[in-house]
């Protein structure tokens, strides 16, 4: 990978720790030449916007990604919304419908991080809307939530894949400054990766869904705590009893965060 592509990632990379509060230090170099300093270590810090060893994106040698995802990364939700709606960064515009930005209580404690639209989603703009919105809706309701109280529902990608297929590195990607903005604006106590998508992209890692569930993981500071997407929940039946455990884990992993907030 050429020197150019390894600057503007590590531009881009500064971009987001500096609207997260990460940003790090400069300090200088023999010679006069300076770099940045280590920025502080993370669990599974800044997802998505750093690309996977040996996947080359679309936009590494495309100054104008970079002053896109900078112009994203100070919008507020009204502007995003805007931003999101004209968006023709990736291959997903061509197909699409509607975009969906999310949808909920922007303050809100809560945020559930899903894959993609659906073609329910598709059609009305809004997320979680069929089936598995349902199930969603279901499981919100178990543990004493209920959607758009205290609530905010978003996806990784924010147009519709065709067929309903996982959303590609390139995708995901393309759509990451959005989710971090709106992850920064609202500031959750608790984020929620439904599914193997929205765990890889938040967290950036590759481990099996089941190796990822029943532990506490970081995303910038927030815990974050993952669980099947309610469509496979509504393919496999017996992981239900599952996913009970890890809303159980969500619920008294919240009743902490509060109760040290007091």
């Amino acid at each position: 990978m050429s020197a150019t592509s390894n600057a503007r990632r590590a531009r881009r990379k500064e971009l987001i720790l500096r609207e997260l509060g990460l940003m790090p230090l400069w300090r200088a170099r023999a010679g006069g030449v300076r770099r940045l300093a280590q920025a502080p270590q993370m669990p599974h810090e800044i997802p998505a916007i750093q690309p996977e060893p040996g996947v080359r994106h679309m936009h590494d040698d495309n100054p104008a990604e970079d002053r896109r995802s900078e112009m994203i990364l100070r919008m507020d939700w009204d502007q995003l919304r805007t931003s999101v709606e004209g968006c023709v960064a990736c291959p997903l515009c061509r197909s699409r419908t509607r975009t969906v930005l999310g949808a909920g209580d922007p303050n809100g404690d809560w945020l559930y991080v899903g894959e993609g639209p659906g073609a329910q989603e598709d059609a009305t703009g809004e997320p979680f809307v069929g089936p598995a919105g349902q199930l969603l809706d279901n499981m919100l309701t178990a543990i004493g939530l209920k959607r758009g109280r205290n609530v905010y529902i978003a996806n990784i990608v924010k147009c519709r894949p065709p067929g309903n297929r996982e959303p590609t590195a390139d995708e995901a990607a393309c759509c990451a400054p959005y989710l971090v903005r709106q992850i920064k604006l609202m500031q959750p106590k608790l984020i929620i990766a439904l599914g193997k998508v929205a765990a890889y992209n938040l967290l950036h890692g590759d481990g099996s869904l089941a190796s990822l569930r029943g532990r506490l993981h970081k995303y910038a500071g927030i815990p974050v705590i993952v669980t099947y997407h309610p469509a496979y929940l509504l393919r496999n039946m017996p992981a239900k009893a599952k996913a009970w455990e890890d809303l159980c884990f969500a619920r008294s992993t919240m009743q902490t965060i509060l109760q040290s907030s007091k």
